[in-house]
C-alpha cells in the first residue's frame, strides 16, 4: 500500500483526515459523558489534523475529488456537529435554562448544523482540486467552531447565562457561515 499514491483511499493525507473524523467522534462521546475538557482537547487535535491533511495533500500532490469530499465530511463532523453538541450540553449543565429555552436552543443549533452543511456543500461545488483561494466567502466552519467554543466559555464562566442570548448569538454565527463576508485564507 503506497501512502503517497493519490488514487489510494488510504494515502497519507486521507489517513490524517480519518484521524480528524476519529477525534470528532471521540469528542462527541466525551461531551455526552459530561467531560467537556477532554472533548475540547480532542476538538483542537482534530483541528490540527485538518490543517495537516491539506498541507500533505498539496505537498505530495495527493489532492483528489475524493479527498475534497472526505475533508468536508470530516469538517462537518468535527467543526459543525461536534461544537453544536458541546454548546448544547454545556449550556444545559452550566445555565439554569427552562424547558422552552432548551428546546429553542436545540432548534437553533439544528439550524446552525444545516447552515454548516450548506456551507460545506457550496464550498465543494466551487473548489477546484488542488486550488486554494486567497479568501473564503463566509466564515469557514473551523472558525464557526471556534466561535461556538467562545460561547461555550461564556456560558461555562457564567458571563452569559441565558439560553436565549446564546441562541441569538448562534443565529448570527450560522448566518455568517453562508454570508458574503471575506475571510483571508491562512
Amino acid at each position: 500500500m503506497n501512502l503517497f499514491d493519490k488514487n489510494n483511499r488510504f494515502n497519507i493525507a486521507n489517513i490524517v483526515t480519518y484521524l480528524n473524523v476519529s477525534a470528532g467522534l471521540m469528542a462527541i462521546f466525551f461531551i455526552v459523558q459530561g467531560d467537556f475538557f477532554t472533548a475540547i482537547i480532542l476538538a483542537w487535535i482534530g483541528g490540527v489534523f485538518d490543517i495537516i491533511d491539506g498541507k500533505l495533500a498539496r505537498k505530495y500532490n495527493l489532492s483528489t475529488e475524493f479527498g475534497i469530499q472526505l475533508d468536508s465530511f470530516a469538517d462537518f463532523l468535527s467543526f459543525v456537529v461536534m461544537p453544536a453538541f458541546l454548546l448544547f450540553y454545556a449550556v444545559k449543565q452550566y445555565s439554569a435554562i427552562s424547558g422552552v429555552e432548551e428546546l429553542f436552543l436545540g432548534l437553533v443549533l439544528i439550524w446552525y448544523v444545516i447552515n454548516g452543511l450548506r456551507r460545506l456543500v457550496e464550498f465543494n461545488l466551487k473548489v477546484d482540486v488542488g486550488e486554494v483561494a486567497k479568501y473564503f466567502e463566509g466564515v469557514p466552519t473551523p472558525l464557526g467552531a471556534i466561535l461556538l467554543w467562545v460561547l461555550y466559555l461564556l456560558s461555562a464562566y457564567s458571563v452569559i447565562t441565558s439560553g436565549y442570548v446564546i441562541a441569538g448569538l448562534v443565529l448570527v454565527i450560522a448566518w455568517s457561515l453562508n454570508s458574503k463576508l471575506k475571510i483571508r485564507h491562512p
